[in-house]
């Protein structure tokens, strides 16, 4: 990875972790957590009120993303569903309800500070079919063929090797598994600079590929039923969107596996 690739990875990391001490800390307030929006286009307002009241106080101020992907992956009983970068668990947390107890839900994040947040909100919701991984999106801690839906709140835009991102999702998803993906994504005509000029990369603004080269990305990763729906806008020429596609049921099984790292589901202190 480049030096510049790994300054930018810090410093989502940084942003992020703090974004989950602040959460924390507003925990002891008489009158519970602060949310910490961004603005209406990111956070939970984005959740329907029913599900922002069947969850933790925490999981929803922590909440910084640009869509609810939930909504949108038709999750069904039984299934096992992974969220990309799963920030305090709001969307592991409501896909352990839809796949309910014989479906497993499994989120992963690099932030510590963002792990220990979501243990803790898993632990008061009382989810049981709930793991919480620590690892990259870029380098998903999962075998292959073992996941039937993969989905993601406004991540893969941060990530600085995208291809990278969906080959691991094509990677671990079963043939036939499918992604439902809230993402920033941009009009084809602005270029790298024009987008850079309408937000940094730590706000999803930056890093946010074109919808035609978020189509390219997920053709060459095998991917096929490609859909970029706009739902939006986030800045000028800049819109969250739906990404839907799907891992061909004949695709030959992937090869190579990730070595899970659980975290400790009795130590909300994270990690190993």
């Amino acid at each position: 990875m480049s030096d510049q690739s790994t300054d930018l990875r810090e410093t989502v990391r940084e942003r992020y972790a703090a974004a989950a001490v602040q959460v924390t800390e507003g925990g002891t307030a008489c009158c519970g957590p602060q949310a910490i929006e961004v603005d209406d286009n990111f956070g939970s307002t984005l959740y329907a009120a029913d599900e922002r009241d069947s969850l933790p106080a925490e999981a929803i101020a922590a909440s910084l993303g640009c869509g609810n992907p939930t909504a949108v992956a038709d999750l069904h009983e039984g299934e096992r569903v992974l969220d990309l970068g799963s920030g305090g668990g709001i969307d592991v947390l409501l896909s352990a309800r839809r796949v309910g107890a014989s479906g497993k839900a499994y989120g992963l994040d690099m932030t510590e500070e963002m792990l220990a947040l979501a243990l803790a909100n898993q632990k008061k919701a009382g989810a049981t079919n709930v793991e919480f991984l620590k690892g990259t999106i870029e380098a998903i801690p999962l075998p292959a063929n073992t996941i039937d839906v993969v989905i993601s709140n406004c991540v893969i835009n941060l990530s600085t090797d995208k291809p990278a991102v969906f080959a691991e999702m094509f990677r671990v998803l079963a043939p036939g598994g499918r992604i439902g993906i809230s993402d920033v994504v941009a009009d084809d005509i602005l270029t790298s600079e024009q987008r850079a000029e309408r937000g940094d990369y730590v706000g999803c603004i930056a890093g946010a590929l074109s919808f035609a080269e978020y189509h390219e990305g997920l053709v060459a990763a095998g991917f096929t039923d490609i859909e970029l729906s706009p739902t939006h806008a986030v800045a000028d020429g800049m819109h969250s969107a739906i990404v839907r596609a799907v891992k061909p049921a004949t695709a030959p099984i992937s090869v190579g596996s990730g070595a899970a790292l659980p975290l400790d589901q009795d130590d909300s202190g994270c990690c190993s």
